[in-house]
């Protein structure tokens, strides 16, 4: 079988002995099919993936034609960063949970991932932000996120104030718990539970979402991903940024953090005959009977 890719890099989530052996079975599969197969070491451990080479997962981008993750979608997320910046695609098998990204099922997994090897496939560009914080004029941090910035409260309780600017033009001042700034894919996220829109993945849109706000006038806003969204913490001691949930910052009053698209947008490969309604209607039970 003639493959479009012939370097593929295998994730998955290390915590479950089921995830291992489908792990296994897939890197076997795709190297009896004549595919190079590496494996991220902190997938699985050389016992467990065998003849097949294990390599550090930052070294991806660089050696992988396609990565394939089985898992749910945070671990989706967390190898979307990484790879962005080398413009490699990837394909999701969904082990977790919900999984909005992760959209091929167990059992479709070999016949779905060899038809996308072939080419057989709808590919999806999605975009990532970028996001600096700014102290004193000075970058503190720096960091990708794939759903969403997040600024909330810390365990102090107190809600925070603050501004939002977007291309340098004044929006509002807010007292809150904090604001989801939502890339299209993080609509189904956070951003959904706290009222947000739900935005196609393709929309070239940036969702704001307060969280709580203690005006209920407020409300869930949308710009151009051209836009550069600035957030600045006017009072708050205990306040944080957060980076799709699994890195943050903590902020200091007259903190600014500065939000734009990502140079690079993340391409997703989907099977033949996905459908992003069909999805949703499948994971939010979209029209099932009421009781």
């Amino acid at each position: 079988m003639e493959r479009l890719f012939k370097h593929v890099c295998l994730v998955a989530r290390h915590s479950k002995p089921a995830i291992v052996e489908s792990l296994r079975q897939l890197a076997d599969h795709l190297s009896a099919s004549g595919a190079t197969v590496l494996i991220d070491k902190d997938s699985a451990t050389q016992q467990e993936a065998g003849p097949h080479a294990l390599i550090d997962r930052n070294d991806m981008g660089k050696l992988a034609d396609i990565v394939i993750v089985l898992g749910g979608d945070g671990t989706m997320l967390s190898i979307a960063r990484l790879l962005a910046p080398y413009r490699v695609p990837l394909i999701g098998i969904n082990q977790g949970r919900l999984g909005f990204m992760t959209d091929i099922p167990l059992h479709e997994m070999l016949d779905s991932v060899d038809a996308i090897l072939r080419g057989d496939f709808l590919p999806e560009d999605r975009i990532l932000l970028q996001a600096a914080v700014i102290r004193e004029d000075a970058e503190v941090a720096n960091a990708l996120a794939f759903n969403d910035v997040v600024f909330s409260r810390g365990a102090m309780g107190s809600m925070i104030e603050f501004e939002v600017f977007v291309d340098n033009q004044f929006v509002y001042s807010q007292r809150s718990d904090g604001l989801i700034v939502s890339t299209p894919t993080g609509s189904t996220a956070y951003s959904l539970a706290s009222g947000g829109p739900i935005l196609h993945p393709t929309l070239q849109a940036i969702a704001l979402v307060p969280i709580c706000p203690q005006s209920l006038s407020n409300r869930p806003i949308a710009v151009n991903d051209s836009c550069e969204v600035e957030f600045m913490l006017t009072r708050g001691l205990d306040a944080r940024v957060h980076f799709d949930g699994q890195s943050h910052c903590d902020l200091m009053e007259m903190d600014r953090v500065l939000i734009r698209r990502y140079r690079n947008p993340l391409r997703i490969l989907h099977p033949l005959g996905y459908n992003y309604y069909d999805m949703l209607r499948h994971k939010l039970h979209w029209g099932e009977r009421l009781l």
